[in-house]
């Protein structure tokens, strides 16, 4: 399988959301490919202990926006990549970055403090601030 679905029970984002939002993010990596298969409702509902409408839902959003499609009795493929160049050929922008997390991580930073550091530094950075 090409993707492991997870859910963050502490987030404030719906669990649908956080699904669609897993499958998109994972086409923009290049992660997910066109004709991959997506884990199977089933699949999900069983790792994840979630209800199967939640499940259903992302899957139907993800159709409706022409990314996945579903063939019944045979499985949800991805049928469009959000894949660019700007992400897939700079792997080594990604091990920078888990260099800064893993020192983020070692600083004492917990998963709350490391992004709201990184969004504070993002938006510092759209605006030309540096300090």
């Amino acid at each position: 399988m090409a993707i492991e679905l997870y859910l963050d029970r502490r987030s404030s984002t719906s669990p649908y959301l956080q699904l669609v939002e897993q499958v998109k993010r994972a086409l923009l990596l290049g992660t997910l490919q066109i004709g991959d298969q997506l884990p199977t409702l089933k699949d999900v509902v069983g790792k994840l202990a979630i209800n199967p409408n939640t499940v259903l839902k992302a899957y139907r959003q993800l159709e409706h926006e022409g990314l996945i499609e579903s063939k019944p009795g045979v499985g949800t493929f991805i049928t469009r990549s959000l894949a660019g160049q700007a992400l897939t050929h700079h792997p080594e922008l990604r091990l920078s970055l888990i260099d800064w997390l893993d020192g983020a991580r070692r600083a004492g930073l917990d998963e709350e403090s490391i992004l709201a550091l990184f969004d504070s530094a993002r938006r510092a950075s759209l605006v030309g601030d540096s300090a």
